[in-house]
């Protein structure tokens, strides 16, 4: 039986190992992804096992998202990484930080919520309130302090950070008025939860997002029926990218990249309006730099 591209990957890799008298740790993987529950924990699951089928071995490490996984990448604490654009662009742009991007995925919305018969209905609302911005290290946290910062609060509000799943404790017990969460839609835990939650429109803070730090913010809606809502609700989106410490060997990113489209339909990312993998979609990284072997994969395909 003839061997598949990765399969041949996988058997080039080896040899080389053998030859140079290193071990096959070109073959394994430390993906970094989320917290348990949201989108990026469920996607890097799926797309572990995908890469397993390439002959990879993978570990999946759990954990507050963007901010902490640019981290692990940069000190060589992970080898693959889910991380949102703005988090992502600050890394490269003002750290420097040494990683490039495979492929952009999927829209990550903004999630403002309260309970479904909370007083507050506008942001400025939670002027001195206490708030969850989000997991120290998330991504989430990171889009939420901007979007306070330009929200017209008359006073700031009292943060605390916490996960998606102590953010919905602290909300029902009511140590917390409102949380952020920034992920697919829908996402299972909000939209199974016991509490009944309602969403904030973010309609004025993502049109000042855009003006201040550019594209990478959208001015979005989640779609009407969804956490029960009976219209869309207008919200801020930003992408979220598959991205790698910038030493990865090139055919190794070629393989992974090519394993993200060649397994997408399995994999099930968020189907919210921008969430389709799309290889014409997936080159716009912005200020993070695409991989060699990413670029390739793409060239490729497109000639």
């Amino acid at each position: 039986m003839p061997l598949s591209r990765r399969g041949l990957l996988a058997f080039a890799l080896l040899t080389a190992a053998g030859c140079s008298g290193r071990s096959d740790a070109a073959l394994r993987l430390r993906l970094a992804t989320g917290a348990v529950g949201g989108a990026y924990e469920a996607l890097g699951r799926r797309f572990a096992v995908e890469l397993r089928r390439g002959g990879f071995t993978v570990e999946v490490l759990a954990t507050a998202a963007s901010v902490e996984n640019l981290e692990m990448l940069a000190d060589g604490r992970a080898d693959l990484a889910f991380a949102l654009a703005d988090s992502a662009d600050v890394a490269v742009r003002v750290r420097r930080t040494p990683v490039a991007a495979l492929a952009r995925l999927y829209l990550n919305y903004i999630h403002l919520v309260v309970l479904a018969d909370s007083p507050i209905r506008t942001p400025a609302d939670l002027a001195g309130r206490p708030v969850s911005v989000g997991a120290e290290g998330s991504g989430t946290a990171f889009t939420a302090e901007r979007v306070l910062a330009h929200a017209g609060l008359s006073k700031p509000v009292r943060i605390s950070r916490l996960g998606l799943y102590e953010s919905l404790g602290a909300l029902a017990e009511g140590r917390v008025e409102a949380f952020f969460w920034s992920g697919g839609v829908p996402t299972p835990a909000l939209a199974e939860a016991t509490t009944r939650i309602r969403l904030l429109p973010l309609d004025g803070p993502a049109a000042a997002l855009r003006r201040t730090y550019g594209p990478m913010y959208e001015s979005v809606a989640v779609p009407a029926g969804e956490y029960g809502a009976a219209g869309p609700v207008p919200t801020v989106g930003t992408p979220s990218y598959l991205v790698c410490r910038a030493n990865l060997p090139e055919d190794v990113a070629f393989t992974v990249t090519e394993t993200l489209f060649s397994s997408r339909d399995r994999l099930q990312a968020p189907e919210a309006a921008g969430g389709r993998l799309d290889k014409r979609y997936a080159i716009g990284t912005g200020a993070v730099p695409l991989h060699p072997g990413a670029a390739r994969y793409y060239r490729s395909v497109y000639g």
